[in-house]
């Protein structure tokens, strides 16, 4: 028989990135890989990571509390609580958190193989906000690239 995983409200992996952290909540070893789920809480007035793309994986944001401003691309999108964005393997994205409340999302990788960036990241970044060149290494690790082609001018 399969274990089952729950995760209590105090419970998972805490991966703090400077005004990020990222709560593990499904690395992918409950569910053979097919899936990873993250809680993100961002503080108000925080950007996210630079635009990137995955060429491997799936990522969904369920936005639990909070407003999040998503870039795909040239379009932005501000996403108030009970919102979900999908964003499929090779569109440009990003997030922020442009307001003076914390953001809150659920976040989905389809398969988990983006889990273990954030766990790297802490490593590098050791509680810091990781720099955008650290950031880029470690994505490049997990088949994503920085969407250099919609850097702000």
């Amino acid at each position: 028989m399969t274990e089952a995983s729950i995760i209590g409200p105090d419970g998972g992996e805490a991966v703090h990135l400077g005004p990020i952290t990222m709560r593990i909540l499904e690395d992918g070893s409950t569910t053979g890989h097919r899936l990873g789920i993250g809680e993100i809480t961002v503080a108000p007035h925080t950007e996210g990571p630079p635009q990137h793309r995955h060429a491997r994986h799936d990522e969904g944001f369920y936005i639990v509390s909070g407003t999040a401003r998503f870039t795909v691309g040239t379009s932005v999108y501000d996403a108030p609580a009970g919102t979900l964005a999908m964003i499929p393997p090779g569109a440009p994205h990003t997030f922020a958190n442009p307001t003076s409340e914390p953001l809150v999302l659920l976040n989905t990788f389809t398969p988990d193989l983006y889990v273990q960036y954030f766990r790297d990241l802490r490593e590098i970044a050791a509680g810091e906000a990781p720099t955008p060149q650290a950031t880029a290494r470690v994505m490049s690790r997990y088949a994503t690239e920085v969407a250099d082609d919609y850097a702000p001018e």
